[in-house]
Parts: C-alpha cells; sequence; structure tokens
C-alpha cells in the first residue's frame, strides 16, 4: 500500500548525491556540526550521513484523513510555522531557543510530510521511509498515543530523536518511554490530576461517572487516570462505554449511558469521535440528564458542536490562544500563527511548535546533531521560556514539565469573537501534577 508523502525539501536523489560527495571528497569532517566530541564517534542512526550537507531533514507524519485529522492538519501547521521561523532567525522562536541564529547549528531544516491515517503501522512505515531514504536527523508528529508508542520504539532501535505532537497516553513516557523520544504535552495522569479537584468543587461529592472511552492506550489510560482522582471526592463509576476508534454510530453507547443513572457524563473520545458523540448525546438527552466533561480535550470542539452545547462544560487541555494575555510567547505565537494561517492556533499547532523550537534549542546547547549529545542536552533540565510559561524536561521519564490549562465552555452571549469559546479558570503547575517518573514502569534504554 502506498502512503502518501509530500517532501519539501531537495530532491531524495540529489541530497544522497550530496552525502556521499562529502565522503568521497573527504569533506565530512568539516562538514559536522561545532561539537567537539561527536567528530571523534562512530556512525549512530543518521549521524553524521544527515548532517553533511548544508541542510537537514526532519520528517513529519500524522493524521491527514480519518477521524483524527482535523488535530493533524493543526499540528502540521505548527510544525511547519516553527521550521519557517528557524530558518528565518524569527526573533520569536529565539525566545525559546535564544542560540539560533538561522537554521539549527547554522543548517536549513528541510522536512517532508505523510499521512499516518492515525495507523501505528502507516506511521511506521513512513518514518522508517524519511530515515532510509532521506536521513532524517528527527522524526515528529502523532495525535494517536498508539502511533507515538510505535515510534517511540522505532526511534530507540533506529537511534533517531522522536518527538510526539499530540499523545495523552500515560504509557507514552511511562512504560513504553523511550531515550530517543521526548513528549512536550499534558497526558492522562496530570490533566486528571488538574482537572478533577475543579470537578469536586464545581459539581460536588459522590456523583456518578458515565465514561466513554476509546479502546486504545489514550482512552483506558485517561479514564483510569480521571476515575483515580474523582475517588477522592466519593466519585464512582455507573458505566464506562469501550468504543473502537473511528466509529460512526455512537447509539448503543449512548443508550447505555443515558440509562445508566449517572449524573456526569466524561467523554474521552477525541478529534471527530469527540465532535460526533456529543451530537447523538444531544440526540438522545444524554446532556438534558447529565453534566458534560471532557478529560482531554479536543481541538476545535466547540467550534464544531457549537457553543449552546459548549457552555458551562470544563475541560483539560494544552494551551488556549488567549494565554497571549499571560505569557508573551504565547502571544507571539498566537499572532504569526493567525497571520500565516487566517486562525487562532488549537493546542496540536503549539505542541508542534513547541517540540520544534526546544528540538533546536537541545541541539544548539549541544553543538552538535550528535543524538547523545542532544539527548544529554535535554535531559541536563535546562528551563526555557514557552507559550504556558517556564518548562524543562525530565532527566527520568523525559517528560515535559508543564501547566495543565482548565477551561469551561462560555455562553455564546459572552463570546468576544468568533474563536472566544473558552474561559481560562486555571493554569496549574506542572510538577506536583505529575507522578514519579518510575511509576509507570519507564525504564529508559541505553544511548548507543
Amino acid at each position: 500500500m502506498a502512503y502518501p508523502r509530500t517532501v519539501s525539501a531537495a530532491s531524495r536523489r540529489g541530497l544522497l548525491r550530496a552525502g556521499a560527495g562529502a565522503f568521497a571528497g573527504g569533506l565530512l569532517q568539516a562538514a559536522l556540526p561545532r561539537g567537539a566530541f561527536a567528530a571523534e564517534q562512530p556512525p549512530l542512526g543518521t549521524w553524521p550521513a544527515g548532517v553533511s550537507g548544508s541542510s537537514v531533514f526532519v520528517g513529519i507524519c500524522l493524521p491527514r484523513t480519518g477521524t483524527y485529522a482535523a488535530p493533524g492538519e493543526d499540528e502540521l501547521k505548527g510544525f511547519e510555522l516553527a521550521i519557517e521561523q528557524l530558518n528565518n532567525g524569527d526573533p520569536l522562536i529565539r525566545q525559546i531557543s535564544p542560540h539560533t541564529t538561522k537554521g539549527v547549528l547554522g543548517k536549513e531544516v528541510k522536512h517532508g510530510v505523510a499521512d499516518s491515517e492515525a495507523k501505528p503501522n502507516a506511521a511506521v512505515q513512513a518514518q522508517s521511509r524519511f530515515i532510509s531514504e532521506d536521513k532524517a536527523i528527527m522524526i515528529c508528529g502523532s495525535v494517536s498515543s498508539a502511533v507515538a508508542v510505535a515510534l517511540n520504539k522505532l526511534a530507540e532501535r533506529e537511534k533517531v530523536l522522536y518527538l510526539p505532537g499530540v499523545s495523552g497516553s500515560n504509557d507514552t513516557t511511562g512504560k513504553d518511554c523511550s531515550r530517543y523520544s521526548f513528549r512536550q504535552c499534558f497526558y492522562a495522569y496530570t490533566a486528571a490530576n488538574a482537572l478533577s479537584p475543579v470537578l469536586i468543587k464545581s459539581i460536588g461529592r459522590n456523583k456518578k461517572i458515565a465514561f466513554l472511552t476509546p479502546d486504545y492506550t489514550y482512552g483506558h489510560t485517561v479514564r483510569q487516570s480521571t476515575q483515580e482522582f474523582l475517588r477522592k471526592g466519593g466519585w464512582t463509576v455507573a458505566t464506562n462505554q469501550v468504543y473502537p476508534l473511528g466509529a460512526s454510530d455512537f447509539s448503543s453507547y449512548m443508550l447505555n449511558i443515558a440509562n445508566s443513572g449517572a449524573d456526569v457524563f466524561i467523554n474521552i473520545a477525541f478529534g471527530n469521535d469527540a465532535v460526533q458523540s456529543i451530537k447523538q448525546a444531544k440526540q438522545f438527552g444524554v446532556l438534558d440528564k447529565m453534566t458534560l466533561v471532557m478529560a482531554y480535550n479536543t481541538p476545535f470542539l466547540a467550534r464544531d458542536v457549537g457553543p449552546d452545547i459548549m457552555q458551562g462544560v470544563y475541560a483539560a487541555t494544552d494551551f488556549w490562544w488567549t494565554l497571549e494575555d499571560r505569557f508573551p510567547v504565547a502571544k507571539g505565537f498566537v499572532a504569526a500563527f493567525d497571520k500565516k494561517y487566517g486562525y487562532k492556533p488549537e493546542w496540536p499547532a503549539n505542541s508542534a511548535y513547541m517540540q520544534v523550537a526546544m528540538w533546536a534549542d537541545a541541539v544548539e546547547r549541544a553543538k552538535s546533531f550528535y543524538p547523545v549529545d542532544v539527548i544529554k542536552a535535554y535531559e541536563a533540565g535546562q528551563h526555557v521560556q514557552s507559550t504556558v510559561g517556564e518548562v524543562w524536561f525530565r532527566a527520568a521519564d523525559h517528560q515535559l514539565v508543564r501547566p495543565v490549562i482548565i477551561v469551561r465552555g462560555k455562553k455564546k452571549s459572552e463570546m468576544k469573537g468568533p474563536d472566544d469559546y473558552y474561559d481560562v479558570l486555571e493554569v496549574v503547575p506542572g510538577e506536583n501534577l505529575m507522578q514519579p517518573p518510575d511509576a509507570f514502569g519507564c525504564h529508559l534504554g541505553a544511548y548507543t
């Protein structure tokens, strides 16, 4: 099966020919980045072949079709804006990566794009081609946590850095963590830890929950963590309806939820699954009986189901554009994104943008593209400015320490503009939201 891809770079043949020419001409050592120690290392992953010319290649794979297509396209825009700003030496990205001039270590960043369809096998095949054919020095992108976990394993095997875009499962930096992968976004445990106290305070104690859970690692870990933290308020589970990813008909699940006796409907669906399930919940009268909560908010949800349904709905999210009023980097990012694409960025775009910017910062601090040097630069715990304030990576599991954003849907009459769907209730600091690094079984692999 062919997987659609586009390459924004010199032709593959040209890249390989340039690499071969550098070897043949004895120019490889001179073409290497500034790291003094990396030049003495044996080849690792796509290094040094992937950095032998005047540019480096990044492979982007995310869903452009299927139930996760909308967040996938938003994420792609964030990746491409960051790459454009790196190559231009934009002042905004230099607030995150202060050593950036133009490109990364002076090399232009080129990229290719493939459609994962939110399927692990498709993503692994596409990224494997970017690694083998284009000598990708870094790969990135995901909306499905199943894809992120599969690419974690590919990155570990191929010794090429991987940066997930959207991945809410505890497993991504838990039992399926990788020495070669770093996650920026919030996840099941931190989302539940931040949101649950707000729900208990606002809705009350001793409530009964109806869950709608997608049947894979993201859905199950979000449900488990949410249930764990709500138990502290005496909340119990009336029903947990588990459905296959990409379902179109939610009628049987909604009938069971409607008849469950639950007080609160916690929807864990993401992407178009979230949109369709909420519309069908409205049709089946679920929203007339129960309070709707989004445990891990999906992009474009309020736009697609309408503010009349989303008003008063509590949700945990990674980023919301009105944070521009609190954080200077967010203000610059929202303005640049809106100017380029004509709408306010959703959180996948923010996650993608931050991932590329922080990668550039790690490479610049390492003064090398050599994977081990870059990993150790990440693991140093350098605090950087971001769209949600100061953040840093934990060395033990490669999870970003970052806040979780709690929002509540606005009434239509309260909206100040077409994108003004949510009030930001809390920006909950991340460090105390996180589990101990080994709690979910993370054991990072070897560097080489």
